[in-house]
């Protein structure tokens, strides 16, 4: 019995840390959010139902972020989705003082200079967003329906490397789910692991 007094203490303790991160799943409702960009605009996941969004966990100073950016391959995927009304959130939830975390201002400068076109890129100090999605890895994937369903989390795409010339060879998951997604049919792979480097909460 002491053994499971002192089990059932850890779990209770391990559950109450704040660093410990949700689970959520294809079909479930995505978790609401509300997070300011940075042009000091502010965003309510709620308030996109109607639209499809994409939430793109980021990390500029990541490899295999800089992969899919330095390649033009995420830019590409942005403006071709929200050319067809998909929003799409860019989210670091990097805290302050930790590596890929920049003042907005800069952030913008990186955005002009790269051509990034996401809908926003929103700031995530405390990561409250990221662990309410239980985001891993940076890049880290999730489509939501007009529901507000997560219909796919993971991976941008099927080959776990930093090297641009992957891209081609690889099955691109994003854009499955998407095009599946859109056209009213089953995302066929919905949750795949994801990969690069861990979000520096």
């Amino acid at each position: 019995m002491k053994k499971l007094a002192v089990l059932a203490l850890v779990a209770a303790v391990l559950g109450a840390v704040p660093f410990a991160r949700a689970e959520v799943a294809p079909g479930q409702s995505a978790p609401d959010f509300t997070l300011t960009d940075t042009n000091g605009k502010s965003h309510t996941l709620s308030s996109l139902k109607g639209k499809f969004v994409v939430l793109e966990w980021t990390n500029p100073d990541c490899p295999f972020v800089v992969k899919h950016y330095d390649s033009k391959n995420m830019q590409s995927l942005q403006k071709a989705y929200t050319g067809k009304g998909v929003v799409w959130l860019a989210i670091n939830s990097g805290a302050p003082g930790k590596e890929g975390v920049y003042p907005a201002a800069k952030v913008n400068e990186m955005v002009q200079a790269k051509g990034i076109a996401a809908t926003a890129e929103l700031i995530d100090a405390d990561g409250k967003v990221g662990r309410a999605y239980g985001a891993k890895n940076t890049p880290q994937m999730f489509v939501i329906t007009p529901e507000g369903k997560i219909a796919y989390m993971g991976a941008i795409d099927s080959i776990p490397s930093a090297n641009q010339a992957d891209i081609p060879k690889a099955t691109n998951y994003l854009k499955a789910a998407l095009d599946a997604a859109m056209a009213g049919q089953s995302v066929a792979s919905p949750v795949t692991k994801p990969y690069g480097c861990s979000v520096k909460y």
